[in-house]
């Protein structure tokens, strides 16, 4: 399968995809675009810009598309990572969505399953000083929204995931043993 985990910042997904790449040994695991770009030399602002966040947009699409038919891989975030990053940006208003959104579209049909885990009421991760608690609250609930709800017509499944660490991967695998 071709699987995708997202969320917003200190969720717990990075965690989770080392997890899975333990339990599922013949899974390719491809980091997320951020990680990607800085190991090519790309510096991020502080605070992230639009422009930085529409570059990891355009990085993630081209990684679903150049793995199109790779099987057992491991997403560490997906397109819509960066929509809820976009959308809720202050210079929100200068990203033109629906440009973007053929695009997205067809990169994330690409995946068979997207696993979201959503910030927790108790939350799992201490939020380091340096975040901004409200700008991960708003993209959380941007995600939840784009997945959950589907305004954009996805058509990719989606499991949420929560709970303890051991219990978001048994959620993974139980689904994964469904076929």
């Amino acid at each position: 399968m071709r699987i995708a985990v997202s969320g917003t910042h200190r969720a717990g997904k990075s965690t989770l995809i080392e997890d899975l790449a333990e339990q599922l040994e013949q899974y390719r695991v491809v980091d997320e675009p951020y990680h990607l770009l800085e190991e090519e030399g790309y510096e991020f602002a502080s605070p992230p810009s639009l422009e930085d966040f529409l570059e990891q947009l355009g990085l993630s699409m081209e990684l679903l598309e150049d793995e199109d038919r790779a099987r057992n891989v491991l997403f560490d975030r997906c397109p819509i990572d960066f929509l809820g990053y976009l959308l809720t940006h202050e210079e929100a208003d200068s990203f033109d969505l629906e440009e973007w959104l053929p695009r997205v579209r067809s990169s994330i049909r690409t995946l068979d399953l997207i696993v979201f885990v959503p910030v927790e009421e108790t939350d799992r991760i201490k939020l380091p000083r340096h975040e901004d608690p409200i700008m991960r609250s708003e993209v959380d609930e941007k995600l939840a929204w784009i997945f959950l709800d589907d305004p954009f017509d996805l058509g990719t499944e989606v499991l949420p995931v929560g709970g303890r660490r051991e219990a978001r991967v048994d959620q993974v695998l139980r689904r994964l043993e469904r076929g």
